[in-house]
């Protein structure tokens, strides 16, 4: 790989996602807030991270904690204010730490002043700005389904058409083919640009083109359509064009294929800085719904990643993650949250850190922290949950078979507190939490990692964030798979110039013996140094090694 231009600053950052309500809380009503995060700040900087990204913290009736918007340029109370906001972006800024805004604009909430007024009636100015049609004999206008359960419209007995919500029922889909409402996002980034904040993660942002004649019939499922580049174009133009070249964009893209994320973004069509792409991450559902668990295959998982590694290592850009607010805890997905926590939990860090690309860090993996461990219905608070129990349930299924599926899958289990310490509310909070506490918190946080040596995951994370910092090899060297078809042994190269990186780790609690050399200078690694056994590694464990 030749590189002729200086690479771009994230290619050698790491990126930290905080879900506010989840993070830490300063005043003791059970939600984390602004305050909370600020208090944090010191920790983020010894981490490493170059960035922040705040899931959402605008004004909102909280339907889909935070996703549903009805003010893009206030702070909803929950967290704070505006000038607390500032505060916080003085802070970090002063830390050498960026912070990015969830951009929630697919959609808004049917609170927001727009869709009150573009509900109003047939004729209303804005009525345009949101997704309307009429039914087709006496329902929907065509057979999509929420991605929360049940149809994607819902019926406006006043003006007698159905809008499109994508999710929740109180989340109307903007209508994107509406230049003014272009503009009215435009105008908000702007706003915020403006205020200091560092650029956005994008959510769901390839929804927002739909094919028109998809709209009304009979069709089944959505279709990106084409013109979602011709919007991010635009954007560009309108938005980041004359910019500080230090913001970030990061789309996320639901659906995208390699190809999709080569054209989302390669530098010389100015649309993103890169994507989040979900195909590693639905190799465990089932055919039916992603509450369908099926055992993930190793093969497949290094099949997936490395088909992005290699599609992507001409013309566009990676983003790298396990976990996020969305899925389980990577370390009780993909690892052992047992007897080997520890050592499965720095494994996935190290594979994951170590690809091509930017990495992302969700809270708490960096403790390894685990799924909640509900069992009970009354625990959850997640829309997407509680609807897939309820309609599970009323066709039939097993109420202890629906748990098991949540219990495993549910976005819950990324939304507990973060566990700070030992204490009754984790650290967290001094009242009491909005989603229960996982219990291991007594031996799982912050304060028994940071203080468990050369067994603190916090430091190997540490660690990892520093060498990519440090190496031009880890940010931008070429990636080889070995061993693609080996179904515990995930194996690969990392190469630029003269020097090579191997790593090589063990996805199973039992020992491998290796089928290629390991020998090199140790980097890092979850065994003690010195204690390495020749051409076998133990259960979990990963080695990395400069290879002359």
């Amino acid at each position: 790989m030749s590189i002729d231009i200086a690479p771009a600053w994230w290619t050698s950052a790491v990126v930290y996602q905080i879900y506010p309500r989840s993070f830490a809380d300063s005043t003791g009503d059970g939600i984390g807030d602004l305050g909370g995060i600020r208090g944090k700040l010191d920790y983020l900087q010894e981490l490493g991270v170059d960035v922040v990204w705040l899931s959402p913290i605008y004004r909102s009736p909280q339907a889909d904690n935070g996703y549903d918007i009805s003010d893009y340029r206030d702070i909803d109370p929950l967290f704070g204010s505006l000038a607390e906001f500032d505060l916080l972006l003085a802070e970090a800024h002063a830390r050498g730490i960026k912070i990015v805004m969830d951009l929630v604009v697919n959609h808004t909430s049917d609170e927001h002043a727009w869709f009150e007024e573009s509900r109003g009636s047939l004729t209303n100015p804005k009525r345009d700005w949101y997704v309307w049609r009429d039914g087709v004999d006496g329902r929907e206008p065509n057979l999509w389904r929420s991605m929360f359960g049940g149809p994607a419209w819902k019926l406006d007995a006043a003006t007698g058409q159905y809008y499109l919500h994508l999710f929740a029922v109180k989340q109307p889909d903007l209508n994107w083919e509406n230049r003014e409402v272009r503009s009215a996002v435009y105008e908000m980034m702007n706003w915020w640009l403006d205020r200091g904040v560092d650029g956005f993660r994008m959510d769901v942002i390839n929804l927002i083109a739909k094919v028109q004649s998809d709209l009304v019939g009979d069709s089944p499922g959505f279709v990106m359509g084409d013109q979602v580049h011709d919007y991010l174009q635009e954007m560009n133009r309108e938005v980041f064009a004359g910019r500080d070249a230090d913001l970030i964009t990061v789309g996320e893209t639901p659906g995208a294929t390699v190809d999709d994320a080569i054209r989302f973004t390669s530098s010389d069509r100015l649309e993103l800085d890169m994507v989040f792409q979900f195909e590693h991450v639905g190799l465990d559902h089932g055919p039916r719904t992603k509450f369908d668990n099926v055992p993930l295959k190793l093969v497949d998982l290094k099949r997936s990643l490395g088909r992005w590694q290699s599609g992507l290592a001409e013309s566009g850009w990676n983003s790298l993650y396990f976990g996020n607010h969305d899925q389980p805890r990577s370390v009780s997905r993909f690892g052992d949250d047992g007897q080997f926590r520890f050592e499965s939990a720095t494994l996935l860090a190290a594979i994951l850190h170590l690809h091509r690309g930017t990495p992302y860090v969700y809270q708490g993996d960096e403790i390894g922290m685990t799924n909640a461990g509900f069992t009970t219905i009354e625990q959850y608070q997640d829309i997407e949950s509680l609807n897939y129990y309820n309609e599970e349930v009323a066709a039939g299924a097993s109420p202890a078979d629906v748990l098991a599926s949540l219990a495993f899958r549910s976005r819950d289990n990324a939304r507990t507190p973060v566990q700070w310490d030992a204490s009754p509310g984790a650290g967290f909070t001094t009242g009491t939490p909005w989603l229960a506490i996982t219990p291991n918190h007594t031996t799982i946080n912050v304060a028994a990692d940071r203080a468990a040596g050369l067994r603190s995951i916090f430091e190997f994370y540490r660690r990892l964030i520093a060498l990519r910092h440090e190496s031009p090899v880890v940010a931008l060297g070429d990636f080889e798979m070995l061993e693609p078809e080996h179904p515990t042994l995930y194996a690969f190269t990392r190469s630029l110039g003269a020097e090579t990186l191997l790593v090589v780790g063990n996805f199973s609690s039992e020992g491998l013996e290796l089928p290629l050399s390991a020998d090199g200078e140790p980097v890092i690694g979850n065994y003690p140094q010195g204690e390495d056994v020749a051409g076998e590694l133990r259960p979990w464990e990963v080695r990395v090694v400069w290879r002359g």
